[in-house]
């Protein structure tokens, strides 16, 4: 199932499923928003599937998937090339970074640029969507505390990233979190590990990789964050880019007014945002 949060005219925000091209309505069915959802009985989950389409896709916008996620877990350098072409020395255990959910945006919505920053960078990434709370999670069940999967650009004011050793500012600005354009279901994933993954600017292809790549797999990552915080339902963890951001090129390339950003996952679909100055 594709799980979205939509706008259809005037209303307010609604969770919904996409079936074909049209949209099953889940706040008609009790549902208030996507975590409450995500949190159901998977009895009550899979009886709203089998519901009829009653929104025709086209006449909705959607909004990030999660528009309001409890908590956003970045995952920095958590691919060996990325970490070499940024610099930054691999660590024993997957560094760590909360991006604010003030700075989710959904698809096809503009990325504003700052006037604080001259250094905006793209980042392609999986994002895991937990639909089960747990603390102290084994590897071993990370599954059934997953809900799906979705793409995040993680797009980071390098110049405030790096100003100190804390990262989370540099990746929070508003709208610097876009999300979607909806949540995968894990069983339409068969391995969230063999994912082909890609960032595309203008037609140029500037990422270009698979999830394989990970240094921290997603077991892992639920495990170790679990083990310090309980995970709750709705929480993102956005797994890491791979290279080829602008950061590391030569010349660096920065974000700038009128590019559009296509991140593209094996299995999802394609997130497109484009960038505007403020």
């Amino acid at each position: 199932m594709r799980l979205v949060t939509f706008v259809a005219g005037d209303k307010t925000p609604c969770p919904g499923l996409v079936v074909g091209e049209g949209i099953v309505d889940l706040y008609a069915l009790g549902f208030k928003d996507a975590i409450a959802f995500m949190g159901a009985p998977e009895s009550a989950q899979a009886e709203a599937a089998y519901c009829s389409a009653t929104i025709a896709l086209e006449k909705v916008r959607l909004l990030a998937p999660v528009p309001n996620p409890p908590r956003i877990f970045g995952i920095g350098v958590n691919y060996a090339d990325h970490a070499i072409e940024s610099g930054t020395k691999m660590r024993e255990v997957p560094t760590v970074f909360i991006v604010l959910s003030s700075a989710v945006l959904g698809p096809g919505a503009e990325v504003v640029l700052p006037p604080n920053s001259s250094m905006v960078d793209y980042e392609a990434e999986l994002a895991v969507v937990i639909g089960k709370a747990g603390h102290r999670i084994a590897a071993s069940d990370w599954a059934e505390h997953v809900f799906g999967y979705t793409m995040m650009n993680d797009v980071s004011a390098r110049d405030v990233q790096r100003a100190t050793t804390q990262w989370s500012l540099g990746k929070s600005f508003p709208t610097f979190a876009p999300m979607g354009p909806w949540v995968v279901s894990k069983d339409e994933i068969a391995d969230p590990h063999r994912l082909r993954i890609s960032m595309t600017i203008g037609g140029e292809r500037l990422q270009d990789a698979n999830t394989s790549q990970m240094i921290y797999q997603i077991p892992a990552l639920i495990e170790y964050l679990s083990s310090i915080v309980p995970l709750q339902v709705g929480d993102v963890i956005s797994t890491g880019t791979p290279a080829g951001v602008g950061m590391g090129r030569t010349p660096q390339r920065w974000l700038k007014a009128g590019d559009e950003m296509v991140v593209t996952i094996e299995g999802i679909g394609e997130l497109r945002n484009l960038v505007v100055e403020e």
